[in-house]
């Protein structure tokens, strides 16, 4: 079984997960009990039509939201169980997040902005965010500010910042979708090098055939539930 998905360690764990959201009188179920794993170093696309679920599920792996029922294991971690405090310490420490939004904090130099998760964690170290710098292009650009950058210059401050503390898994939803296609191509090839180089297994929402097409493995979610 060398190679496949059963000879990887599993590092996200997902069982029977399930999630709805009351609107006006009615409970809307986004999720009907989801199962799904992800093997250490492994990359997996999501995909699915608008409203499918992909976001909620990001969500609720990063422990941004909870499940009504199931649960999300991270490595012998049971996050969905933790309180809030356990599960913001748990996505600083451990995951690496990356959104459409580029969230980069505006009053930080290029610089600063990608090493900001990592001292957060704890975990600053200067020649792995030195080559992060390089291979996304960026070491001209570390004195200038976010309003200074491009659409997908942003973007690649925000994986380097991600993937700076060397993270156990990436989250990424729609990491490309405000750039045009030859920048998005060539944004998703960076961090899939960069992912392998640091190990970290990734997990990708995008409604990109093309773009999950570059990913290990294609995962597609209809009506809340895995295809």
């Amino acid at each position: 079984m060398h190679g496949s998905h059963a000879s990887l360690r599993q590092m996200l764990r997902i069982r029977a997960l399930t999630k709805s959201y009351r609107s006006g009188p009615d409970r809307i179920k986004v999720l009907r009990g989801i199962d799904l794993g992800v093997g250490a170093g492994e990359s997996v696309a999501l995909t699915g039509e608008s409203g499918s679920g992909k976001s909620t599920l990001l969500h609720l792996i990063a422990g941004l939201d909870q499940p009504d029922s199931g649960e999300v294991r991270f490595g012998d971690t049971v996050i969905s169980s933790l309180p809030d405090a356990g599960r913001a310490a748990f996505r600083r420490d451990r995951l690496g997040l990356v959104f459409q939004q580029f969230n980069l904090i505006p009053s930080l130099t290029v610089a600063d902005n990608l090493a900001f998760q990592a001292k957060l964690a704890g975990r600053h170290d200067p020649d792995w965010l030195r080559e992060l710098t390089e291979r996304l292009g960026l070491a001209a650009l570390t004195r200038r500010y976010p309003e200074q950058l491009s659409g997908g210059q942003q973007q690649r401050v925000a994986i380097g910042r991600a993937l700076a503390p060397k993270p156990l898994l990436l989250l990424a939803d729609e990491p490309t979708g405000n750039l045009d296609e030859a920048t998005a191509d060539e944004v998703m090839r960076l961090v899939r090098d960069l992912v392998t180089r640091s190990g970290c297994s990734f997990l990708m929402v995008t409604h990109s055939e093309r773009l999950a097409a570059l990913l290990d493995r294609q995962v597609h979610l209809r009506a809340g539930l895995i295809a």
